[in-house]
């Protein structure tokens, strides 16, 4: 029988891997369980949060233009997303013993800055030393995803950010970063995400149900 507790589940990948999509799944899953939940997600999450996820995402810079973002101006940005959103939001629903699904969360930091953009980890271990509160998921959903379902998956969205358009090797080498951090720890899942069909929802599922106890 399930016991209220506070839970906080987490999905990453790259761009086109569902995460989104399956995040939606359980919460709505989660909720026909009566189960309190909240379904959040980074960068965003709280109205400062989504001001400066705006921010971030818009791509302000023409292509032709020598100005952009400095990669670390970049990563203080979501850091102080992060900030605000766990101050505001993921902690508060914590303490009331809520579930918590969010669409990324500090692997993505990792996988995008880090391996992604040569950011020093040292710095971003700094920030994240004051700013997560001790919060730390209690699940993680890596979803691994092919080229080919990706790109498709990609080609459909009516609205895309700038992270959507960037070159297959660096989703490539997120990709590789997010399965180097998952094999790692015992409460992180790689699953395929490539598939149409509601398989993966299912496992999804039945593997939060063996957490939270639900029957």
């Amino acid at each position: 029988m399930y016991k209220k507790k506070p839970f906080f589940i987490v999905f990453e990948g790259v761009e086109g891997c569902g995460k989104s999509f399956q995040s939606k799944k359980l919460f709505n899953k989660l909720k026909k369980n009566k189960i309190e939940t909240i379904l959040t997600r980074e960068p965003g999450g709280t109205k400062s949060s989504e001001l400066i996820r705006n921010l971030i995402l818009k791509d302000y810079f023409s292509k032709n233009s020598k100005e952009k973002f400095d990669k670390y101006t970049d990563t203080l940005l979501y850091l102080a997303a992060r900030n605000e959103h766990i101050k505001n939001k993921i902690k508060p629903a914590l303490l009331k013993k809520k579930v918590v699904i969010c669409d990324r969360f500090i692997d993505s930091t990792i996988a995008y800055q880090v391996d992604g953009k040569n950011v020093d980890i040292k710095f971003i271990n700094n920030i994240h030393k004051k700013i997560l509160r001790g919060i730390k998921p209690n699940i993680v959903f890596i979803l691994k995803v092919s080229k080919n379902s990706s790109k498709k998956r990609l080609k459909k969205r009516k609205t895309k950010n700038r992270y959507d358009n960037f070159a297959q090797s660096f989703y490539t080498r997120a990709q590789r970063s997010f399965i180097k951090i998952a094999n790692k720890k015992k409460n992180y899942f790689i699953l395929n995400s490539s598939l149409n069909d509601n398989s993966l929802e299912i496992k999804i599922f039945n593997i939060v149900k063996k957490y939270l106890q639900i029957k």
